[in-house]
This record gives structure tokens, sequence and C-alpha cells, in this order.
């Protein structure tokens, strides 16, 4: 299995618009981040976690040319907003994207891109999804089975998936002990950490390491990162052995 961060910004990305801090003018290529999103790539299927704003920048960077789905987190714009871009691959592949998404994500997409789902609209360029609908319960894409994580963003259910030994949460400030036990055993750990200090709906990077302590994965990498983190190097010259900051573009191989 191969798994590339797409993006590991938070929802404003890095640089932000209008700001002169240090990380959002910094030269090092780590701290350009996008609105975070996961390229799976294993044996059967190659599928993508979230559609954000920069879905076609970061599909045209990493030259996609096929996805067989799109799985879907939880229904805010920096996770969603991207999702009609599936209109080139529907154009080539000749079908529907699967996206697998909670019936809450679904009702929002349909809301969201309303034109998409309107029966009297017959224009040939319309996204065309075909959803899949997932609960708290293991599900398969192809032959690859995904494990949900239902999670908590300042109470917001949110799902994490684990996809082998790699377990992938975005966008929660809460882990239930029952769904804490799923992630045991993963060798890669990935989880958000915004800031170092306290956020209503994220962990900061404390609580990150204090739930990285715990998964004691072989490797946990922090994502969904705003510019207030600090500095790429700075940060991650500061992380425990086994702790690393992620950055786009970066990937991992699992044998």
């Amino acid at each position: 299995m191969k798994i590339t961060f797409l993006g590991t910004g938070t929802s404003q990305g890095i640089p932000v618009i209008a700001c002169s801090c240090p990380v959002c003018c910094s030269v090092d290529p780590r701290d350009n981040r996008l609105r975070s999103s996961l390229l799976v790539t294993a044996d059967s299927v190659q599928f993508c976690i979230d559609s954000g704003p920069d879905f076609r920048q970061q599909m045209l960077r990493s030259r996609v040319t096929h996805l067989d789905a799109l799985l879907f987190t939880h229904a805010h714009k920096d996770h969603t907003a991207g999702l009609d871009d599936v209109r080139a691959f529907n154009y080539f592949s000749g079908q529907p994207m699967p996206v697998y998404a909670t019936a809450a994500v679904q009702e929002a997409i349909r809301r969201e891109f309303s034109y998409a789902f309107d029966p009297g609209n017959t224009y040939p360029g319309l996204p065309r999804i075909h959803f899949h609908l997932i609960e708290n319960e293991p599900f398969f894409i192809g032959k690859e089975k995904i494990i949900p994580i239902k999670v908590y963003h300042a109470g917001m259910p949110v799902l994490g998936f684990r996809m082998g030994d790699v377990t992938y949460i975005t966008d929660a400030n809460y882990i239930p002990t029952a769904e804490m036990r799923k992630i045991q055993g993963s060798r890669i750990f990935i989880v958000n950490a915004l800031r170092h200090h306290p956020h209503v709906s994220h962990f900061s990077l404390n609580e990150a390491l204090e739930i990285a302590r715990a998964v004691q994965a072989e490797q946990t990498f922090l994502t969904h990162i705003s510019h207030q983190m600090g500095l790429h190097a700075e940060v991650e010259a500061s992380l425990p052995t086994g702790i690393r900051l992620a950055y786009d573009m970066l990937t991992l191989e699992l044998h």
C-alpha cells in the first residue's frame, strides 16, 4: 500500500490569504499546505479521502489519472468543496464516481451540489456520483477493507478510516475508548494537530502527542496543520522519536 498526503493544511491552507507571518512567508516548501486530503493506492484500488477546495490542483500535482472511489470524513467545505471536479474522471472513465459517505454527509452533498442531482437538469457536463452508504461498520472498496473510526469534532461526528496498518484521523478533538481500540496495532497513525494552544474542535499538538503515545504506532504523522503551529523545520525538530509533521506530497509505502 502507498499513501500520499495530497494536502496537510487546515481550512485556510498555508499561506493564509493576506497573512505575512513567518510561516506564510516561508520558502520551505513543507510550509506550503493545501487543504487536507489523502490518496491511498492499494493492490486493487486507488481512492482519495476527501475532496476539498484544492482537489483539482492536488489531482494534477500528483498526476492522478484514475480514482476508484472517494471517501468522505465529514461535510465541512474544506473537505467537500472540490467534488465538482470528479467530472473529469467521469468523462474519461465513462462511469459515475463511487462516493462513500454517511447519510448526513450525503444529504449535505446533495444540498451543496443540488444541480448534480436535479433530474430536470440534462446538461451533459454535470458531475456524476454514485453514493454508497457507510456507517460505523467495516466495508470494502474492491478487495480493500476499510474500518471506520467514529471520532468527534466539537460534538460533530466525523469518520476516520483504518486501511490495513494505516489509520487516518482528521478534524477531531475526541476519540471514544471503543474507537481507540480499532486503532491499536496500526503501524502508521495519522492524526490532526492544529496548533500549540487548545482549540474547540481540533487536537492541539500536546493532545495529539498524548493520543499518539496511547496508540504506540511505529510512526505517527501529524496533519491538518495551521500556520499557528510554526515553521515545519522548527516544530519537527522538537517532536519525540517516531512522530513527524506530515507535509504535502509526502509518500509512504508499506510492504
